[in-house]
C-alpha cells in the first residue's frame, strides 16, 4: 500500500488506555511531514477520536511494520525512556539482494561499523575510525531465514537506532534490502517502498510493568508471501525471540 492509495481501516495490533501498537503501511509517513499525505499519527487518532496520541518512536517512510503510540503523557516519557536506554528489542524482517553473500538458512552474523548522516545526501554514510568525522558505533545480528534464487529474507536485531542503520549496514555487506535504491538496490518499487518490516516489539508496559510482545504481519504483496512460502517450507529456520 501506498500513501497515495485510499487509506483502509486503521490496523491496531494492540490497544489500551495508555497506548497503542499501530500496523503502518510502507509508503506512510509516521507523522505529518511537507507532502501532506495522510500519516499514521493522523489516521489512529482520527480513528481513537483523541488528539492526544503521542509518538514513541519511528520508522522512515518507505519501511513498514510496527509502530507504538502513546495514549498519555507519563506514559510516553516511560516509553521514550526505555527507547533511549535501549530496553526495547526490535527485530526486522528484510528482503536482500546479494544472496550469494549469505551462508545457509539459520546461519547468523554479526555486523559492526561506525555511521555518520550525511545531511546533504539524506542519508548514513560508514566511516573508518580516525578518518574523518567521529561516527556513532552501531551493531546488528542477522540470521538468513529463506533463500531463493535472486531473493533472500533475514531477520535482523539492531543495537540502538542509528539513522539508517539496517539499510546502510546490510548494503555495505553486499545485501541491499529490495527497492531501496539509495543503499544499492537494482531497482526501486513502483510505490517507493522498501521490503523492510518491523517485524515485532518487545518492550515492558509503563504501567503495571507487564512485559509486551507484538508483532506485525508482514505486507500481503506478492515478493513477502514468496518468502514466507520458503520460510515455511523449512520450520528449522523460524525467527527467534
Amino acid at each position: 500500500m501506498s500513501s497515495t492509495e485510499p487509506v483502509a481501516l486503521v490496523r491496531l495490533l494492540h490497544l489500551d488506555e495508555y497506548l497503542c501498537v499501530a500496523w503502518k503501511p510502507g509508503g506512510m509517513p509516521v507523522q505529518p511531514d511537507t507532502t501532506g499525505d495522510p500519516s499514521l499519527l493522523e489516521l489512529v487518532a482520527a480513528h481513537l477520536g483523541t488528539k492526544e496520541l503521542g509518538l514513541v518512536h519511528r520508522l522512515d517512510r518507505p519501511v513498514s511494520g510496527a509502530v507504538v503510540l502513546s495514549r498519555d503523557a507519563e506514559v510516553l516519557r516511560e516509553l521514550n525512556a526505555q527507547f533511549r536506554k535501549r530496553e526495547v528489542q526490535k527485530r526486522y524482517w528484510a528482503i536482500v539482494e546479494g544472496g550469494d553473500k549469505l551462508g545457509a538458512v539459520g546461519d547468523r552474523q554479526e555486523l559492526e561499523d561506525f555511521i555518520i548522516r550525511d545531511g546533504f545526501g539524506k542519508r548514513a554514510r560508514m566511516v573508518a575510525p580516525g578518518t574523518g568525522p567521529a561516527g556513532s558505533l552501531a551493531r546488528l545480528r542477522y540470521t538468513v531465514l529463506a533463500k531463493g534464487e535472486r531473493l533472500s529474507m533475514v531477520e535482523v536485531v539492531p543495537e540502538g537506532g542509528a539513522f539508517h542503520q539496517i539499510r546502510a549496514q546490510l548494503s555495505k555487506a553486499g545485501l541491499p534490502i529490495r527497492g531501496d535504491v539509495k543503499y544499492g538496490a537494482r531497482r526501486g518499487e513502483r510505490d517507493r517502498t522498501i521490503a523492510l518490516h518491523a517485524r515485532c516489539l518487545s518492550f515492558v508496559h509503563p504501567i503495571g510493568g507487564k512485559p509486551m510482545y507484538v508483532e506485525a504481519p508482514a505486507p500481503e504483496t506478492p515478493v513477502w508471501q514468496a518468502m514466507q512460502r520458503l520460510l515455511s517450507a523449512d520450520p528449522s529456520a523460524g525467527p527467534t525471540r
